[in-house]
């Protein structure tokens, strides 16, 4: 029996990796600092609990991929209150499992006669294996500490080739961050030369001091596109619930496509996100940890 070749050719997945190592080192009675997978730590919110709980019906029907109507609005909220952008909520905005699906698959619906996918180096390898997935080409744009960690867009000459460039920032695994004119600049060489900006930004609320901005904030969203989570913001990691934010082109595709694919959060957990969207005092509180966990590290390091 012949699988896929690409899944024959590729390397474990890296996490999964990690867990085989730790599972070996703590069988040897190693004691771990665990500086794998981004799982938060912090507990989940009990009021986003309870909203789940409470959301659970005695009869469970199929989600539908478009996600609850009240969903999308909560998410648009979220965004014009973060960002100041207003965005569409029944044209501009797809809930998703999560953002590694949606990620993952958005080659599947965005490669085209152009099949070259940029992706940052280092990166999260789900950009890179889902265009290889989709039967797409992929080219590595190198993040360096003298640039900031930032791409250095100069030293790229496959503009015209490429269908789909990656951007995650705050950067994984640097901890980065952009300036909104790096996002702008990008839109505009995406415009003229027809590729796709993505954007995960599934990190964008963890900051000490200043509030990332977000690619959506860019003067024309043409050709960008933005994946965002609950998984960090709201400690959610396990109820999967997460959005892309794109024109209404693109959200049209990704509605056309999703329903085969079946991928949506169960109606309570949607439910459960609304909730969390719709509440940004408990993001805040998370934040203030983080920084007392920085004040009180940093001195002894």
């Amino acid at each position: 029996m012949q699988l896929s070749p690409v899944l024959a050719e590729l390397a474990q997945y890296p996490f999964a990796r990690l867990d085989d190592w730790k599972a070996e080192a703590k069988a040897r009675g190693i004691e771990l600092i665990d500086f794998g997978m981004g799982d938060p730590r912090e507990v989940t919110p009990a009021f986003i609990r309870e909203a789940l709980a409470a959301a659970i019906e005695p009869v469970s029907s199929y989600p539908r991929a478009t996600g609850l109507p009240e969903l999308r609005e909560a998410i648009s909220g979220w965004i014009d209150r973060r960002f100041g952008v207003p965005v569409d909520p029944a044209t501009e905005v797809v809930p998703t499992l999560g953002s590694k699906e949606a990620i993952f698959s958005f080659a599947q619906v965005a490669l085209g006669d152009k099949r070259l996918v940029a992706i940052p180096e280092p990166a999260y390898p789900v950009y890179e294996r889902g265009a290889l997935f989709a039967n797409g080409n992929v080219v590595t744009v190198p993040l360096s500490e003298e640039n900031g960690w930032l791409p250095d867009l100069e030293a790229f000459d496959a503009w015209d080739e490429i269908a789909l460039f990656w951007l995650c920032y705050p950067n994984n695994p640097t901890g980065a961050v952009a300036p909104l004119s790096l996002y702008e600049e990008l839109a505009a060489r995406a415009r003229e030369h027809g590729f796709v900006l993505c954007s995960d930004e599934a990190y964008s609320e963890l900051w000490f001091d200043e509030p990332p901005v977000s690619a959506l904030q860019v003067e024309d969203r043409s050709n960008v596109v933005v994946f965002n989570t609950l998984s960090k913001r709201s400690s959610m990691t396990g109820y999967r619930s997460g959005f892309v934010s794109a024109p209404r082109e693109i959200c049209d595709a990704l509605r056309a496509f999703r329903p085969t694919v079946g991928t949506a959060p169960q109606e309570f957990v949607q439910r459960a996100s609304v909730t969390a969207w719709s509440d940004d005092g408990h993001v805040d509180a998370v934040r203030a940890l983080y920084r007392r966990k920085r004040d009180t590290l940093m001195p002894a390091l």
